[in-house]
């Protein structure tokens, strides 16, 4: 992308309400801006209505008993429900706990409604039970394996007790990041302290904390950062959170020496070494920094968070505001080669919409919520599937890919815990108390009832450009943002143009009870290009991004990429009757397409962004361009038949077999298994004629090594050699006559010798193409 709005965000701009003196120290200026409480805000019925909702159905229809099923045990106690399956059927359990309990804590602020804050208190109520069986503030729910018996992840925290700390990256001791879901619990305290006003909460979090402190406190500067490689979460913020609830000094020491230096010291000094790191990893590390920076003033704490900030949105942010490619930073604005199925982690933005929050109350600065909308609406909210209130992982952009959901019980990815937080809080970052005066920074149908002010917003946006907010108890002043993208807003006080331009915002003083406030922001088609790609672009419409309608997502798409042909770099698109409602026109590719608001395809695979032809190219182009599209008919035309791996009925369909470790992939835009040690196997359907068998692996896997049979016969002995730019890894493998002749069908096999994690997507039996035959 080219920027996020006309207008930029600077490092200054970042930080315009932090002083720094001659000797470099950030002198203790007050924080520009807060935002209102949670539960001063109602929405509105609306799309975030809607979404908010969903979720209060998926959040009561979830058992906190089934949840608690790992913390009860390890304690010694008799478990209260089954465990879930998915993620909370592995070591990890334990991660989802954590965000439940946010997401009830976070629904009761939003809603008011008790049902949410009593399962929270019942949450926190079997953790105080769960910690005094320990007598020592530790609850958990993780696993790990110690030999040959899956035992309570406690261990791992009494080995790194005696200095026995083992972990390359994301394991610790052999634990699946038990750091991280340990601070997910810490993280659900504090929120059901902070947004239920639980008593019961803070001593949960104290704890936790101090169990996991006493720990930590006896071990060296050198010990803790090894410790750190690992994925923690955020556990630098919940230390800090911790000491700014009870100003106990231990808390503050603790969050500092929670800094990890290898990641946080480049920063300081300016320097973007994210490529090939794991991007959720580092996120909620920042926001640490963020919050010490709020409660200590300390210069290092800022300059990183304001320097990560503005290297991730503007170097490694794709045009929804997601970032991360197969959950990784890659080189700062190298977009183009990594469009595949598993773009913008959805955990991702969740983070940095709340490091976006904290950098906005240092500075007040308008353009940051440019970030904020466009990251919210376009990945946020299309996240959800409003419907069935189910969640997706990453967010695919490859033209193609449709949007991949959770199963309500057998899933249970990190980003169904951010979601189930995300889509708990939709109001928290609408109102803020900005100076004297009250900001308005997103336009979301709501209503404000603080002591202060009480107002009342009237809108359908983003689906409509007119807003109507109604004075009941008028602020002292009242600031509306103006959108980076609106060059011509319309403020109206009773009928009569009003307002002055300051920062932003449109300022109102002045105002009275029963003031009616009328805003129009014009929602014109913009075209934005990859930063390392100019003919490579996507459009927007106003805070909206567009994106082609390419089918059902439940019905395979066998097309070419869409693309235009137009000499303009940036093409004007067809007017299709409403607002974000268009067409490619003439210009588009194989033909005629239509666009709309990409966060409302739920169940659609979509275009959003379109390779651009100029004319004189597109005259040797046409040829290559249409001899992929015959291809594609082609292969069609030549299947005998294809399975979908992951996906249940292709599975029961062609009888599918395998160890219990070949795991469903389920977290990407298109569903596979793995290839682990053991093996996996299924029917396929022949036919007459030289045949070969076709089978799609994940693009990136290198040295993955297994044995492919047919019918009990070795067909291949393989060993991948994917590239990083590849998406899928297509080989074909010619199949003897004798395989298959006089048999309607073959037994395919894929079995090998250790755990790998190598991808299969899909496997066909086709007819040999006429030059295969030869």
């Amino acid at each position: 992308m080219q920027g996020w709005t006309r207008r930029g965000v600077t490092a200054a701009g970042l930080g315009m309400a932090v002083g720094v003196s001659a000797a470099g120290a950030v002198t203790p200026d007050p924080i520009s801006a807060t935002p209102f409480p949670l539960s001063q805000v109602r929405l509105k019925p609306s799309i975030f209505l809607t979404s908010i909702e969903a979720n209060q159905r998926y959040l009561l229809s979830l058992s906190p008993d089934r949840f608690l099923h790992n913390f009860r045990k390890g304690a010694g106690l008799e478990p209260k429900g089954e465990v879930y399956g998915g993620w909370e059927a592995r070591g990890i359990a334990g991660h989802s706990l954590g965000h439940y309990l946010s997401g009830l804590s976070l629904m009761y602020a939003q809603t008011g409604k008790p049902e949410f804050r009593d399962r929270a208190a019942h949450v926190l109520s079997e953790l105080k039970t769960i910690q005094a069986k320990h007598s020592d503030g530790y609850a958990g729910g993780t696993t790990v394996g110690r030999n040959g018996q899956e035992v309570d992840g406690k261990v791992v925290y009494e080995e790194l007790r005696k200095g026995d700390i083992r972990t390359s990256g994301f394991d610790l001791n052999g634990g699946w990041v038990p750091l991280y879901t340990y601070h997910k619990v810490f993280a659900g305290a504090l929120d059901a302290h902070q947004y239920a006003g639980l008593a019961d909460a803070l001593i949960v979090a104290t704890g936790l904390g101090d169990y996991l402190g006493t720990i930590l406190e006896s071990l060296s500067d050198a010990q803790i950062q090894e410790i750190l490689r690992a994925e923690h979460g955020g556990l630098t913020e919940s230390y800090a959170e911790l000491y700014a609830r009870t100003k106990n000094q231990r808390w503050l020491t603790l969050s500092q020496r929670l800094r990890h230096r290898a990641i946080v010291d480049p920063l300081a000094a300016g320097h973007d070494e994210l490529a090939g790191k794991h991007a959720n990893t580092q996120i909620p590390k920042i926001v640490g920094s963020a919050r010490l920076f709020e409660l200590t003033q300390n210069a290092d704490d800022a300059r990183i968070a304001r320097f990560f900030w503005q290297t991730v949105s503007r170097d490694h942010s794709y045009v929804i505001g997601g970032n991360s490619d197969h959950e990784h930073f890659g080189a700062p604005r190298q977009l183009a080669s990594r469009l595949d199925q598993q773009t913008c982690e959805a955990c991702n933005s969740y983070n940095m919409l709340r490091l976006t929050r904290h950098l906005y109350g240092w500075s007040g600065d308008a353009a940051l919520f440019d970030f904020y909308e466009r990251t919210h609406l376009n990945h946020i909210m299309s996240q959800q599937d409003p419907q069935t209130g189910m969640f997706t992982y990453f967010t695919g952009l490859a033209s193609g890919l449709g949007r991949v959901h959770s199963d309500p019980t057998n899933d249970f990815w990190c980003c169904v815990g951010s979601g189930m937080e995300s889509h708990s809080k939709h109001g928290e970052s609408i109102y803020w108390k900005r100076g004297e005066g009250v900001a308005v920074n997103l336009y979301y149908a709501s209503t404000l009832n603080a002591p202060e002010t009480q107002l009342e917003m009237e809108t359908a946006f983003p689906l409509s450009d007119q807003v109507v907010i109604t004075v009941h108890k008028a602020p002292k002043a009242l600031d509306l943002r103006v959108p980076g993208w609106c060059d011509t807003p319309v403020l109206r006080v009773n009928g009569k143009a009003a307002g002055v331009g300051q920062g932003g915002y449109l300022r109102l003083t002045g105002l009275k009870n029963g003031d009616r406030i009328e805003l129009c922001l014009a929602m014109h088609v913009r075209v934005e290009a990859m930063p390392d790609d100019a003919k490579l672009i996507a459009f927007l419409s106003g805070p909206l991004v567009l994106a082609g309608d390419l089918g059902p997502s439940d019905q395979p798409w066998e097309g070419v990429d869409p693309a235009l042909v137009s000499d303009e770099t940036a093409p004007q698109l067809v007017a299709a009757g409403g607002l974000h409602q268009y067409r490619l026109g003439t210009q588009g590719k194989p033909g005629d397409l239509s666009l709309q608001p990409f966060f409302l395809q739920h169940r659609n695979r979509t275009a959003v962004y379109f390779r651009r032809f100029g004319s004189a190219e597109w005259v040797g182009e046409e040829a290559v361009w249409r001899q992929a599209a015959k291809d594609r008919v082609d292969m069609a035309a030549r299947t005998v038949d294809s399975i979908r791996l992951g996906e249940q009925q292709p599975e029961t369909d062609h009888a599918f077999d395998g160890t219990p470790n070949t795991a469903t992939i389920t977290h990407i835009a298109e569903r596979g298994r793995l290839i682990q040690k053991g093996y996996l196997a299924f029917d396929l359907k022949t036919a007459e004629g030289p045949l070969v068998l076709q089978v799609a692996y994940a693009g990136r896997d290198r040295n993955k090594s297994f044995r492919l049979l047919v019918e009990g016969q070795v067909l291949a002995t393989e060993t991948l050699s994917g590239e990083p730019t590849m998406a899928r890894n297509v080989i074909t493998y010619p199949l003897p006559a004798a395989l298959t002749a006089g048999k309607t069908k073959v037994r395919v096999r894929l079995e090998a010798d250790r755990d790998q994690w190598a991808n299969v997507y899909e496997a066909r039996i086709l007819k040999r193409a006429p030059a295969q035959t030869t």
